[in-house]
């Protein structure tokens, strides 16, 4: 091999080599794989290397798809399963009106325990009269 057919991991010292390997790409509870290209250690199983930003282009253009989609999907839930105003949603799961404003156009994604909530309600979205009946009976959330 050529010495441009390779590089050292400036961290590690090993050799790198010119390949491409899957990663997932995750946005709330959507996951997809993508390919990305890079400079990898000879070992499969070592998850180090090194990427141009060219070669990160396809998995941060995946992350946008995942962010916007996953806008869409708490929207839905909100809506459909749930039946909330994003300001009952914000009042009973957390963060306000807002924050679902937020949510839902993919400019933040909600914390991770706001995710599990949201994922929870829509698998089962006869709960939020336990949720609406709990956060009345300490005070949060009352109308």
């Amino acid at each position: 091999m050529t010495e441009s057919e390779t590089r050292i991991d400036p961290e590690t010292g090993k050799t790198l080599y010119r390949g491409v390997r899957p990663q997932a790409v995750t946005y709330g509870t959507l996951t997809r794989i993508v390919d990305v290209p890079g400079w990898y250690p000879e070992d499969p199983e070592d998850n180090n290397g090194l990427h141009t930003g060219e070669d990160i282009a396809e998995s941060d253009r995946v992350f946008l798809e995942l962010k916007a989609a996953y806008g869409a999907h708490v929207r839905h839930i909100r809506k459909n399963r749930l039946k909330l105003t994003q300001e009952e949603a914000g009042r009973l799961i957390g963060g306000g009106r807002r924050a679902f404003q937020k949510y839902e156009s993919g400019a933040t994604p909600p914390s991770d325990a706001a995710v599990a909530l949201i994922e929870i309600l829509n698998r089962h979205p006869e709960e939020i009269e336990f949720l609406r009946q709990m956060r009345e009976e300490t005070g949060r959330g009352a109308a």
